[in-house]
């Protein structure tokens, strides 16, 4: 039993460090990264690409634009055995429209890269797939909200796969950031996991043969969105509808009427209207989703981040004290000392009123409140983002020795749950030269990156549904 990965948009490599420590968790390899595509684009140098180089040098690496990588490409994938494909994908919009020429079909904004992974898929024809996105995705556009989504799940039901997705904040199940994500658990329909799942939820509509008439009935998957799917039972939920007023933060949708693969990609564009919330499965066309809450658990706090990164750093010494000393002047580094610094940082951090003007020259006010002056140690970190240690809002601020300083690159990686200085060595592929990462890239990377912890989690429990085949 292997589960052997294509891991497209791979930056450093995070859904393979989670999947890697999956695998020491349960003792057994069943994850196997063969491929990995990484491109960076508008910059000429590849950073990130290189880091994967340096990690995982016996994999085979792809450092072009997935958009020219061939489909000869995916099918030397499938010919080898890739059976699973990851990544963390950006929201684009994912709206369609009929080509030109009617033969030439439907076609997705320029540059889109969801339609990528649509295209891999059909030539490797995985069993399985764990995505990852921000979670604005399911409310996107806010002209359409949940048509992007919608168009993704029907995608994916056109290609024969389900779909299971949750909102995770990574802090709420244990972790050190809070960091929204929606990920995604997507099997194909001839598994043995979908065939059992058929046993007990389709199996009267399916011998109707009725699917596209059926009146749908909201609650159906109720057992398996709150108890028996991939992340109930990994990331539990307190087992209750949430509601407005009376009205349920519950709904099912039927994504629209069977076609050819164009025309029901193109009406699920054009006329969407369901409503999404953060817990869901589509299976054969219609989606089950619910506004769920979480069974929270005790955060890592900022301040044991800090103490463990101290630790490790001190360690590397057989002296304490010269540890110590080296420590210290090592943080020197992120210290902010300019004055001026200091205070761009309390107005960025403070509350604000700005009159703006719209495009059509109407004004209002955009309007900020105040954060904490800097970040608590007591609590878990906030999202990081790829500006971090700018000087920046979102940048985290903390007051240590009575010192206002930044974050160091070990603290950060070790808020995305990345083995200390994960990011710090690169190799050129050409040259075998190992060189370091820039400080700036290193939070670039881990603004971008994911909690591999959680991945962690979802690797575990997949090795359980893959037990079952």
């Amino acid at each position: 039993m292997s589960l052997n990965i294509f891991s497209m948009f791979d930056g450093v490599g995070g859904f393979i460090v989670g999947l890697n420590d999956a695998n020491e968790a349960i003792e057994k390899e069943i994850f196997r990264t063969m491929y990995s595509n990484q491109f960076e684009p508008s910059k000429k140098a590849q950073d990130a690409y290189e880091v994967g180089v340096y990690r995982f040098p016996e994999m085979n690496h792809i450092p072009d634009d997935i958009m020219t990588v061939s489909d000869n490409k995916f099918q030397e994938m499938h010919d080898v055995g890739v059976n699973m494909i990851v990544g963390g994908f950006p929201c684009q919009d994912y709206s369609v429209a009929r080509s030109l020429k009617d033969e030439q079909g439907i076609a997705g904004k320029k540059g889109v890269l969801f339609w990528e992974i649509i295209r891999a898929i059909k030539k490797i024809q995985p069993k399985y797939l764990i995505l990852e996105n921000v979670d604005r995705l399911l409310k996107s556009p806010s002209t359409q909200r949940g048509r992007d989504f919608a168009i993704m799940l029907g995608a994916f039901n056109k290609l024969g796969y389900s779909v299971e997705w949750r909102v995770i904040n990574a802090a709420e199940y244990g972790r050190a950031q809070r960091r929204r994500r929606v990920f995604f658990f997507v099997y194909r329909n001839d598994t043995k996991w979908a065939k059992k799942i058929d046993e007990k939820y389709e199996n009267d509509k399916l011998e109707e043969g009725l699917l596209e008439d059926v009146v749908i009935a909201s609650n159906r998957y109720d057992d398996y969105i709150f108890q028996e799917g991939l992340f109930a039972r990994q990331f539990p939920i307190e087992n209750k509808i949430k509601y407005d007023g009376k009205r349920p933060r519950h709904a099912s949708h039927f994504l629209g009427k069977d076609a050819d693969y164009d025309d029901y990609i193109l009406n699920i564009s054009d006329n969407f209207t369901g409503t999404v919330w953060n817990t869901g499965i589509m299976r054969h066309g219609r989606y089950f989703t619910a506004d769920t809450t979480p069974i929270e658990e005790p955060p890592i706090s900022l301040g044991t981040i800090v103490e463990k990164a101290k630790q490790s750093f001190v360690s590397q010494y057989d002296n304490l004290d010269l540890g110590i000393k080296k420590y210290n002047s090592y943080i020197e580094q992120y210290v902010i000392s300019d004055e001026i610094k200091i205070e761009k940082f309390k107005t960025l951090r403070g509350s604000k009123k700005i009159p703006r003007k719209r495009p059509d020259g109407s004004e209002y006010f955009y309007a900020e409140g105040a954060m904490s002056p800097y970040d608590s140690f007591d609590l878990p970190a906030r999202t990081m983002l790829t500006s971090e240690a700018s000087v920046n809002r979102s940048t985290h601020l903390l007051f240590e020795n009575n010192k206002y300083r930044l974050i160091t690159p070990i603290e950060a990686e070790l808020l995305q749950d990345f083995p200390i200085d994960w990011t710090k060595y690169k190799m050129n592929e050409e040259t075998n030269e190992v060189s370091e990462v820039s400080d700036r890239m290193r939070y670039f990377f881990m603004g971008n990156a994911l909690v591999t912890g959680i991945v962690k989690r979802i690797g575990i429990e997949l090795a359980k549904i893959e037990g079952q085949e």
